[in-house]
Parts: structure tokens; sequence; C-alpha cells
């Protein structure tokens, strides 16, 4: 195995983005390019990165599964500035960093024993397309008032809104996002989606599903990589 990127920030912050949810993950390289698809210890939620093949300046692997460490990982590559070359050699990672001048650092791999996960397929009944800043804003927003927020569809408007001693609503219209949804709502961690947000930051466009108390899948893509969170609903229930 041997894969080569010119600019690693690419991979660094997808690392780093995916440590916020998990510590230990396989990497998978094939013909396709390089994906990591993992979920949260508390089975809360999912993730799915996927960085295509051509991103890559080279990349030759036929089919390899690597285990390791993310914040280990997520070290290293905060050191480099340059273009990176990983090499797979027996149980360890080899990473060059083609600075002014050459570093090299070995990453010992791990075994990983747990089965390989798979995005679920699920349909949603809603998606919003909106401003990446405006979604970060509106997090935000609610995590001064509330652990928690709903994404609501009314009245062909999207409403983010969080209510516990405070509320705050933040209302778009058609007019500001892209809206292709039925009426709904549905209540979601605000410890995790201050984690997605930051994904958010890499594009201008951000992608919202969901459905009535069902579960919430944000996509994130730009010309480098794909990235997928899906989070598990709160769902409130009456005594």
């Amino acid at each position: 195995m041997r894969i080569k990127l010119e600019k690693p920030a690419v991979l660094a912050k997808s690392v780093e983005l995916i440590s916020e949810l998990v510590t230990e993950v396989k990497i998978k390289l094939n013909e396709y390019g390089l994906s990591i698809t993992a979920i949260d210890p508390a089975n809360v939620a999912m993730v799915n990165l996927r960085i295509p093949k051509q991103t890559f300046s080279e990349f030759d692997s036929d089919n390899e599964v690597l285990g390791v460490n993310l914040d280990s990982l997520k070290k290293i590559l905060k050191r480099s500035s340059g273009p990176i070359l990983l090499e797979k050699k027996e149980n360890l990672l080899h990473i060059q960093m083609e600075d002014r001048i050459k570093r090299n650092f070995t990453l010992g791999l791990i075994d990983i024993d747990s089965e390989d996960k798979e995005m679920p397929n699920i349909e949603f009944s809603s998606r919003v397309e909106i401003r990446s800043e405006d979604f970060i804003d509106s997090v935000e927003d609610c995590s001064v008032v509330s652990d928690a927020c709903s994404f609501v569809i009314k009245e062909g408007k999207f409403i983010m809104e969080a209510k516990g001693l405070n509320s705050t609503k933040t209302e778009f219209s058609g007019d500001e996002v892209n809206i292709h949804a039925e009426s709904c709502k549905s209540k979601y961690s605000l410890e995790y989606l201050q984690k997605f947000m930051k994904a958010s930051k890499l594009s201008e466009k951000t992608v919202l599903n969901f459905a009535e108390d069902h579960p919430l899948r944000m996509d994130v893509k730009t010309d480098n990589l794909e990235i997928s969170f899906v989070l598990a609903p709160r769902v409130e229930t009456e005594d």
C-alpha cells in the first residue's frame, strides 16, 4: 500500500472531525479511494467519510484495511505542512512528510475486533439545503438556551428552535434555504450537532435530511471529500 496526498489538510481535518466521535477506526482503501465508517461508543451517532481516489496524487492499494488510533494519527498529521506519503509495511504505517526537509513517522497499526459498519438506508420526508454559516449560527444560538434542538418543517418553512428556561427560534423561508419537505418535527442532541457543525465549515452548503421523530443525516461535500453523519433523535415520551 502506498498513497500520497499533496494537500494533507484534507486527511488531517477529516481525522480531526471523526476523532470527536470515536478513538479507533478501520480505514479502508480500495479502487474507489479511502473511506471510514464508525459508530460512537454510545450508539447515538454514526459517521461516514469518503475521500475519492482522484484526490490523491498517488494511490496504490489493493483492498487494504488499516486499524488506527485516531488521536495518534491526528497528532502526526498536524505536524505536516507539505505533501505526505503513507506506506504500510508489515504492521506499521510509515508516514513521510516532504516539507523543506523529509521527516518520517511510524504509526503502529492495531487490531479492531468489530463488524464492518455501513450507513443505514433510511427514508426521509424532508431535505433542507442550508448555508453552512447559517446552520452553524443556529446551532450556536440553540446551545445558549438548551441541550437539544428541534428541526421543524411548518407551513413551508424550516425552523430550528430550542427551549429550556429560555428559548430561541430561527425561521428560514424557501428564499433562504432549499426545502423539499413535508411538515414534521424532530429533536436532536446539541452536544452532537456542535461536533457535526465543524464539518460544515469545510463547505458553503450543508444538507439536512430528517423526518418526524426520525434520525438526522447531515451531509457535507467538497471537491475532495464527502462526510456524512447520522444522529438518533431524542424522542420525548409522555408520563
